[in-house]
């Protein structure tokens, strides 16, 4: 029996796709290069005993009626796949030299917060929280698939909206006069989005931000759980998820897609893999070179002309015999800058690969549910993350290893001394387990061209009207991945659900996402 639908890659979004299609009994196989299914979503095991997801740590949109949830009540995983919500009174942590802030749910909390902080610009904070708000109402509009009828009834939003179009972060910023240091504390989440205000789509800043305000959470039984989730549901209804078998070549037949070839990275071997619709998870600029620019039409040409986003540094630790929650952490992230301004601190690190002051995100995922352990009952999992550029970490691994190895040595131990210094104390003594990765680790285990982290980078650029969508201009081919659609964890649960429902006429997101 011929495959209906073969899914290039097993991320997020190819999933939740091949889930919802074999769901609805169409026959699905999945080819995926690693030895994990699940992209930047998948979990690895260490020393047998800590378990670390790769690169999500907190989660939106995943309440009831919103986009995570109705996608896992279609695939009947709304009871075994929950989520832990963070603290609405303050999901993130932000510090910063003289400053913190604790960033609430609720906004009109956030902009009593910040006017204690920045009394003189009590006003100028509240028209900007409120324009944040107004901004996220109109994009939910304008988001895919768009109803004319709200576009009329809510042409005064949308209007508003359409204003910010090209802008970043930085200049709608500049347009409320807000202060440095209140505009710092409100960015200081940018490794959610590994890009400074001055380079940051204020679009793309509004939608997570806002996103988290309306709820942020953890999966209960860790990020595991989601993804196996989803391949079970792929297997049980008799499809099959084909692992270490890298897409070497695309079978095209004038404009049509017919398959691939795929190699079996253990045995080498060379296979074809045909089906009647071809749905590509993997890069999409990264295919389109392997089927050749020239097969596509103009319109999509333009269109695969983005720019990656730039790639990260991680540091997965434990710590034995120290509870975390005693140094201020819990069921919430923490985000340190040394600096003032953001838009410096990012270059520092990016563009002069200087982590003498580094600004990082801390997340402390055995913290955020008591369901189920990452690691053993007397550790708990500590995470570091910042910018890295892949450049750099790609030259220094290809002409001295040993230098490669002491700048990520480098790096953690810069992050280390300010935690030190700020958070914890000892907690190099409790240090059990430590393992880091940079842009390369990226590249190797998720094969994402130049290490990068979202995809498309997310500039305005590259999030207005002439985003990729999942149209190819090729037949029987269709593009269902970050850059295609949105990065993320509840994005990609959109991307793929979004793209079954055009391909199958069942509408399963409502208005209410």
């Amino acid at each position: 029996m011929k495959t209906d639908y073969l899914i290039l890659g097993s991320g997020l979004s190819g999933l939740v796709f091949g889930a919802l299609m074999a769901k609805s009994g169409r026959r699905v196989q999945v080819l995926e290069a690693h030895e994990y299914a699940g992209g930047f979503g998948h979990t690895f095991t260490m020393a047998k005993k800590y378990r670390f997801n790769a690169q999500l740590h907190y989660v939106w949109d995943c309440g009831e009626g919103k986009t995570v949830n109705q996608v896992l009540k279609k695939l009947n995983l709304d009871q075994d796949i929950t989520f832990e919500r963070y603290d609405s009174n303050g999901f993130d942590h932000m510090r910063m030299p003289n400053y913190a802030l604790d960033i609430p749910s609720d906004s009109q909390e956030l902009i009593r917060r910040l006017s204690n902080l920045f009394p003189d610009d009590t006003e100028k904070i509240r028209q900007f929280i409120i324009e944040v708000k107004r901004t996220r109402e109109g994009l939910k509009i304008l988001s895919p698939p768009i109803n004319p009828g709200e576009l009329f009834t809510h042409f005064g939003e949308v209007s508003r909206t359409v204003m910010y179009l090209h802008s970043t972060l930085q200049d709608v910023f500049d347009k409320f006069k807000l202060p440095q240091a209140a505009q710092t504390l409100l960015a200081s989440q940018w490794q959610d989005f590994l890009l400074p205000p001055n380079q940051l789509s204020f679009y793309a800043w509004v939608i997570l931000f806002s996103g988290y305000q309306e709820g942020a959470y953890y999966p209960t039984h860790h990020f595991e759980a989601v993804i196996n989730g989803l391949v079970k549901v792929i297997i049980d209804n008799g499809g099959e998820i084909i692992l270490n078998t890298e897409v070497v070549n695309f079978l095209v037949s004038g404009k049509t897609v017919t398959g691939v070839e795929a190699m079996d990275l253990i045995t080498h071997e060379t296979s074809q893999f045909t089906a009647n619709t071809i749905i590509c998870n993997i890069d999409p600029k990264k295919a389109a070179k392997m089927i050749g620019y020239e097969k596509f039409s103009r319109t999509v040409r333009k269109k695969l002309n983005y720019d990656y986003s730039p790639s990260n540094y991680m540091a997965y630790c434990v710590v034995k015999d120290i509870d975390l929650r005693d140094y201020g952490f819990g069921k919430w992230n923490t985000f340190h800058t040394g600096h003032q301004d953001l838009n410096k601190a990012f270059s520092q690190m990016y563009e002069q690969h200087d982590y003498s002051n580094p600004s990082f995100a801390i997340t402390t995922p055995t913290l955020l549910t008591i369901e189920e352990r990452d690691c053993p009952e007397d550790c708990q999992i500590i995470e570091f993350l910042t910018v890295a550029n892949y450049s750099y970490f790609q030259e220094l691994q290809l002409q001295d290893k040993k230098a490669y190895r002491q700048k990520k040595q480098e790096i953690f131990n810069s992050i280390l001394d300010v935690v030190e210094k700020n958070y914890v104390p000892n907690i190099r003594q409790h240090l059990v387990f430590q393992i880091t990765g940079s842009p390369t680790t990226n590249e190797r285990f998720c094969h994402c061209p130049y290490g990068n982290s979202y995809g498309s980078n997310l500039t305005p650029k590259n999030m207005g009207i002439g985003r990729l969508n999942h149209k190819t201009s090729l037949n029987n081919f269709y593009f269902c991945n970050a850059s295609s659609g949105y990065p993320g964890f509840a994005p990609t649960f959109w991307t793929g659900a979004l793209l079954y429902q055009r391909l199958s006429g069942d509408k399963i997101l409502t208005a209410s996402t």
